[in-house]
C-alpha cells in the first residue's frame, strides 16, 4: 500500500490578488474625489455609472449594441459614493477575500470578483430600470465573494480585530455573523452619505447568488489545488 506523504517545504503562493483590488478602489476613489462637482457626476456618468434600462427611448434595446454599456458593468465597481460606501466594501473585501484567495488562488477571486460584480450590476439595471438612477460600489463583488466563502465553509470562523476601550483584540467570529454585520452596514451607509436611502439590492443578492454557484462549481478545482500545494 502506497501513503502520499505532503511536502513540508511547499511555498504558500503570494496573495496579490485582494490587496491589489483595495489599492485600486483607494487610487480610483481618490482620483474621483479631486474633481469638482459636475466633472465628479460626468465621471460617474462615463465610467462607473449603469444607468437607463434594458430599452432605449426607441423602444429598442439600442442602449445594449454600445460596448461601453457593458463596459460599465465593470468599471462602476471602481467608484464610490461616498467614503462610507467605499470603506464597508473594503474592510469586507479583506476580512473574506484574503482567506478566499488563499484558498481558490488569486486568478480566480479576480474572476469571482469582476464577473460577479458586473452579473450584479446587470442584475440591478434591469430591475431598477429607471434613466435617473446611478448605480456604482463593489458591493455586488463583495458578495459574490461572500457567497462564494459561505459555501465553501458555511461552518467557518474567521478572525476579525475588535476595538476594546483602548487595545485591539483578535477574535475568531462565525462566517454567518459577519455577513449579518456585512447587511446591518449595508443599511446603515446607504443612509449617511449623498446616495440617501439608494441601495441596489437585487445587485448584493445577485451576486451572493453568482458566488455560491462559482464555489460550487469550482470546488472540485479548488480541491485539486488545495492538494498540490501541500504535496499531495
Amino acid at each position: 500500500m502506497f501513503v502520499s506523504i505532503p511536502n513540508r517545504h511547499a511555498r504558500t503562493p503570494l496573495r496579490w490578488a485582494v490587496p491589489m483590488l483595495c489599492a485600486l478602489l483607494w487610487a480610483a476613489f481618490l482620483w474621483a474625489s479631486t474633481r469638482s462637482a459636475s466633472e465628479h457626476y460626468a465621471l460617474l456618468l462615463d465610467w462607473g455609472a449603469l444607468y437607463g434600462g434594458p430599452v432605449g427611448a426607441d423602444g429598442t434595446s439600442s442602449h445594449w449594441v454600445d460596448a461601453g454599456a457593458w463596459l460599465r458593468l465593470v468599471t462602476a465597481l471602481f467608484l464610490h459614493a461616498d467614503w462610507a460606501h467605499l470603506l464597508g466594501n473594503l474592510v469586507f473585501l479583506m476580512i473574506f477575500g484574503l482567506p478566499a484567495e488563499r484558498l481558490m488562488g488569486a486568478w480566480r477571486l479576480l474572476l469571482l470578483f469582476l464577473v460577479g460584480g458586473a452579473l450584479a450590476n446587470l442584475s440591478a439595471v434591469l430591475a431598477i430600470g429607471a434613466p435617473d438612477r446611478l448605480i456604482i460600489g463593489a458591493s455586488g463583488s463583495v458578495s459574490a465573494l461572500i457567497g462564494a466563502y459561505l459555501a465553501l465553509f458555511p461552518r467557518a470562523r474567521l478572525g476579525v480585530v475588535v476595538p476594546l476601550g483602548l487595545f485591539l483584540e483578535f477574535v475568531r467570529a462565525p462566517a454567518s455573523l459577519l455577513i449579518g454585520l456585512w447587511a446591518v452596514l449595508q443599511v446603515i451607509f446607504a443612509y449617511i452619505g449623498p446616495a440617501f436611502g439608494a441601495v441596489a439590492w437585487t445587485a448584493h443578492l445577485a451576486g451572493f447568488l453568482f458566488g455560491v454557484v462559482f464555489a460550487l462549481l469550482s470546488r472540485h478545482a479548488i480541491g485539486q489545488r488545495l492538494r498540490r500545494l501541500k504535496g499531495y
